[in-house]
C-alpha cells in the first residue's frame, strides 16, 4: 500500500513537472474548436453567427458534452475545469505509460525514465504532423492517446473486453486518434495469439470496414481544395528531409527494440516495440496510398500522417526505458544530467513560441497580453449576439500568439485564415462560407470605414476589432496600446 502510495505521488510530481516546463495556454489553436463548442453548450445562446464552425466537427466527439455536464454537475466555471482537466489527462497519460513500462522493464529506473522521459517531451513535435506529444491546453486527443495506451495494457494482459470499451472511449473522444489506437491493438492481439494453432485470424472480421461509402469519391468544391492546399501536412511533397527522417527513424528503433527484447527474453517489450514498427509500416503504406491518390482527395481530412502520434509515444517510454536500465540507473547525477538540460530546452521553446503571455495562463488572472485584455473586455461588454470582424491571419500576428478571438471573447466572428481553414478543411460544407468571408476580408489592412461598413451590409458584422488606435470615423469605446474595439453602427 505504501508503494502504491509512492507511486503515485511521484506521478503527481512528475504530471506538474511536465505541465511547468510546457506551458499552459487554454484558447489556442485548436481550442478555437473545444473550448468555443463547451461554450456553446453551456449557453446556446453564444455564437448565433458561426456556430457550425465547431459544432460541425465536434458531432463525432463527446468533450464538448463530458465537460459541459461537468461544469453543471459540479457548478466549477470553464476556466478552472479546463485547467483541472489539463493536469487529469497528463495523470493519466503518464500513468498509463508507466503501467506499460512496467510490463517491460523489471527495475524501477526503467520504468519511471521512460515516463520522465516523455513527460519533458510532452511540447516535442511530431515529425511533420502539426501535433504535439501532449498540447499546451486540454485536448480531447490527449485523453484518446490514455484510453488507447490503458486499452495497450489490457491487451498485453489479455483482458479484451476491457480493451473494447477503452478503445471505444478514445474512438468516441477523438475519432482519428481512436481508430489508430484500434489499428494498433488489433495488431497487439493478432501478435499474442500467434502461437495458438487455434485461434482464428481476425483478419476477416474487418472485411466490412473495406467497403468504401460513396461520399469518398464525390469531387470536392474548389473552395474546399483551396481550404486544403494550406494544410502543409496533407501534402507529402511537401515535408522537409528531417520531416522525413522523423518518419523513417521510428521504425527502425523499434526494430531494434523488438531485437533486443527478444534476445533479452523480455515478450512484453518484444511484442509492443515489433507491432509499434509494423504499425509504422503498414500506416505509413496506408497513408501515402491515400495522400499520392487524386481519386481519394476526400480522404486527406482523415489525417492518415498522424499515426505517428501513437508511433512517437510508445518509442519514448520504451526508448527512455532502455535509458534508464542502461545509463541512468540509480545515479542522480545521471538523471539530471539528461532531464535538467532536456527541459530547459522544451521550455525555452515554448517561451519562444508564445512570448507575449504569462508561461502558465491561470483562470482569473489579468493577461498582460493586449489582445487578450481586448478579448476580455469585449466578453463583458458587448452582447451575446454580437458579429465581430478581425483581420483574417489576426491569430498569426505578432504578440498575438495563435489565441482564439471566438473561444475566449466567447462572441461570433467572421471566418478567420488560420484556424477557420482547417475546420473548413475537415468539414467540406463549411468550404464555401468560410472562402466567402476570407475573400470579403481580403486587404484587411488597408480597409477604412467604407469597407468595415461593406463587411457589415453583406454579413451583418456589427463590432471590429483592429490593430492601432481605431479607425476614423467610427466609435471605438475600448483601446488599449495595441488593439481597439469599434462598433459598426447600423
Amino acid at each position: 500500500m505504501k508503494t502504491q502510495i509512492k507511486n503515485f505521488c511521484l506521478l503527481v510530481l512528475v504530471s506538474l513537472g511536465a505541465l511547468l516546463v510546457e506551458g499552459y495556454h487554454p484558447g489556442v489553436e485548436d481550442d478555437a474548436v473545444y473550448l468555443s463548442a463547451i461554450q456553446h453548450r453551456l449557453n446556446p445562446a453564444l455564437y448565433p453567427h458561426d456556430f457550425r464552425f465547431f459544432t460541425l466537427q465536434m458531432q463525432a466527439s463527446v468533450f464538448d458534452r463530458m465537460m459541459a455536464a461537468w461544469v453543471r454537475i459540479t457548478h466549477m466555471p470553464v476556466a478552472v475545469s479546463e485547467l483541472l482537466g489539463q493536469f487529469l489527462a497528463a495523470l493519466f497519460l503518464l500513468w498509463a505509460c508507466w503501467r506499460i513500462a512496467r510490463l517491460c522493464f523489471p527495475s524501477r529506473a526503467g520504468q519511471w525514465a521512460g515516463v520522465a522521459l516523455l513527460a519533458a517531451l510532452f511540447s516535442m513535435p511530431v515529425a511533420g504532423t502539426a501535433l504535439y506529444i501532449f498540447d499546451q491546453y486540454l485536448h480531447p486527443r490527449a485523453i484518446a492517446t490514455a484510453l488507447i495506451l490503458t486499452a495497450v495494457v489490457a491487451v498485453l494482459e489479455r483482458r479484451a473486453v476491457l480493451a473494447a470499451v477503452l478503445l471505444l472511449g478514445g474512438v468516441v473522444m477523438h475519432p482519428i486518434m481512436g481508430a489508430f489506437g484500434c489499428s494498433y491493438c488489433v495488431m497487439l492481439w493478432i501478435a499474442g495469439r500467434r502461437a495458438q494453432p487455434s485461434a482464428r485470424p481476425a483478419v476477416p472480421a474487418l472485411a466490412a470496414a473495406l467497403v468504401l461509402p460513396g461520399w469518398i469519391f464525390e469531387g470536392p468544391s474548389a473552395a474546399w481544395r483551396q481550404a486544403l492546399a494550406t494544410r502543409d501536412y496533407c501534402f507529402l511533397s511537401r515535408w522537409t528531409w528531417y520531416e522525413w527522417l522523423g518518419v523513417v527513424a521510428p521504425v527502425f528503433i523499434l526494430w531494434a527494440m523488438a531485437n533486443y527484447a527478444r534476445r533479452a527474453g523480455r515478450p512484453a517489450m518484444a511484442r509492443l516495440a515489433g507491432c509499434a514498427a509494423f504499425f509504422a509500416v503498414f500506416q505509413l503504406a496506408f497513408a501515402c496510398v491515400v495522400l499520392l491518390t487524386p481519386s481519394l482527395v476526400r480522404l486527406v481530412p482523415m489525417q492518415p500522417m498522424r499515426y505517428l502520434h501513437l508511433v512517437y509515444v510508445l518509442m519514448i517510454v520504451l526508448g527512455g526505458g532502455l535509458i534508464g536500465e542502461k545509463l541512468l540507473r540509480n545515479r542522480v547525477w545521471c538523471w539530471l544530467l539528461l532531464l535538467v538540460p532536456l527541459s530547459a530546452g522544451m521550455f525555452l521553446a515554448q517561451r519562444a513560441l508564445f512570448p507575449g503571455v504569462e508561461h502558465i495562463e491561470l483562470p482569473g488572472r489579468p493577461s498582460r497580453n493586449p489582445w487578450l485584455q481586448a478579448f476580455a473586455w469585449v466578453r463583458s461588454h458587448t452582447p451575446a449576439d454580437a458579429y465581430f470582424a478581425l483581420d483574417p491571419d489576426y491569430m498569426e500576428l505578432p504578440g498575438e500568439d495563435y489565441h482564439s478571438f471566438r473561444a475566449l471573447a466567447e462572441r461570433s466572428e467572421l471566418a478567420d485564415w488560420v484556424k477557420d481553414t482547417a475546420v473548413a478543411m475537415q468539414v467540406p460544407e463549411l468550404a464555401p462560407v468560410w472562402q466567402e468571408q476570407i475573400q470579403a476580408a481580403a486587404g484587411w489592412k488597408n480597409f477604412r470605414k467604407e469597407d468595415f461598413l461593406r463587411l457589415q451590409r453583406q454579413f451583418g458584422v456589427d463590432w471590429i476589432v483592429v490593430e492601432g488606435q481605431g479607425v476614423d470615423g467610427l466609435t471605438c469605446p475600448y483601446r488599449n496600446g495595441a488593439v481597439a474595439v469599434c462598433q459598426l453602427e447600423p
